[in-house]
């Protein structure tokens, strides 16, 4: 690629703008995963959770073609981030204090990577359609995920210790996210194509091989609905009384 061109600037300001944008997601879920664990282990869910992430991008990237093709694949993986959302919100129940501490590293870990898989697929995504096919760029691209997700991790950890309001919200960015993976999968767009034409939107067959997406209104109603509905679950689910043994 000729790097003197203003086609490849433009390209590495979008994928410098997406990286700064999307690698905030991730280090969301580590800050909200990691948020109980001992300061000593912090540090470490944090590492590890950010090596799961990139390390799902690299493999996602060596696939997102057959990927993308795949229907309801992100149906999946919007409810898995779902779920996810509505149990970063909830908090661990006070009857499990008592689990080992190296438990609850590798139980915030695994939370960490199950989120990782179901985000990463659209970091890739992003990332490829901005870097228009040129490897450099894309490689770039994932190499300057790994300092931000860390740095915005360790950075959300502290604040969330101080405004605990901020776990609702990062709770409410997941299931934004997810309300957009599912109405953004192939099998809804051609559902919608179909039979609710005006809720889809031509766009390029680099973000969907369809050359469809949501509509503006659908799609912010939709990630709206579902950034509320993972707060009222996990509010409810917060209040509830724990059962007390008989």
């Amino acid at each position: 690629m000729d790097f003197s061109s203003s086609q490849f600037w433009i390209s590495l300001l979008q994928i410098i703008w997406i990286d700064l944008l999307l690698s905030g997601d991730n280090a969301v879920v580590i800050a909200l995963a990691v948020r109980s664990l001992p300061e000593n282990q912090r540090k470490v869910g944090i590492w590890l959770g950010a090596g799961a992430a990139v390390g799902l991008r690299i493999a996602f990237a060596l696939v997102v073609t057959y990927l993308l093709a795949v229907p309801y694949l992100k149906v999946i993986g919007g409810l898995l981030l779902f779920w996810i959302a509505v149990k970063l919100a909830k908090g661990e129940e006070e009857a499990h204090a008592d689990i080992k501490a190296a438990d609850n590293l590798w139980k915030a870990v695994r939370t960490i990577a199950i989120a990782d898989a179901v985000m990463s697929l659209d970091n890739v995504i992003a990332i490829a359609g901005a870097a228009k096919g040129h490897p450099e760029l894309f490689i770039f691209g994932l190499l300057l995920s790994i300092p931000l997700i860390i740095m915005g991790a360790q950075l959300l950890t502290s604040i969330i210790e101080r405004f605990p309001i901020l776990i609702w919200i990062g709770a409410a960015l997941l299931g934004w996210i997810a309300a957009e993976m599912i109405l953004g999968d192939i099998a809804v767009l051609q559902w919608l194509q179909v039979n609710m034409p005006t809720w889809v939107k031509a766009v390029s067959t680099d973000v969907n091989p369809l050359g469809v997406g949501p509509a503006n209104l659908p799609h912010y109603v939709s990630a709206a609905l579902g950034a509320a509905l993972v707060c009222a679950i996990g509010y409810v689910l917060k209040r509830k009384p724990v059962n007390q043994p008989g």
